[in-house]
């Protein structure tokens, strides 16, 4: 599963990115082990002291724990996935929100043109 890498954003920012893509998508679930350091750092083609930022990061976000002689877990504390969730949707919202005025979109021409998309699904 080795990634491609964009070379404008630190590579451990990417995989910081990535994971909390898949535990917000569900795709890693609460409670769930990670793989080791140097399993991961193998399987994603980066070095083990990348990995080991990455891990370290997501602990500082409390996104993960590490139980001492277990490894690291996705944190089991739902409201911590649901604000990291509300987090992020803010996030691309913001950016998108900065691109858009960037290139002279009105918000007003934005929303018709997703509500046309079918982007919506309530």
């Amino acid at each position: 599963m080795s990634m491609e890498f964009l070379p404008d954003k630190p590579i451990y920012q990417q995989l910081v990115d990535h994971i909390m893509g898949e535990i917000i998508r569900g795709t890693l679930t609460v409670g769930e082990k990670l793989p080791s350091v140097r399993d991961y750092a193998v399987l994603v083609g980066v070095n083990a002291n990348t990995m080991q930022r990455v891990y370290r990061e997501l602990e500082n976000l409390r996104i993960t724990e590490t139980r001492r002689g277990q490894g690291s877990f996705v944190t089991e504390n739902h409201a911590r996935i649901q604000e990291l969730r509300e987090e992020m949707k803010e996030q691309l919202v913001e950016s998108f929100i900065q691109n858009v005025q960037a290139l002279g979109f009105t918000t007003n021409e934005m929303v018709h043109y997703l509500q046309k998309r079918g982007g919506s699904d309530d």
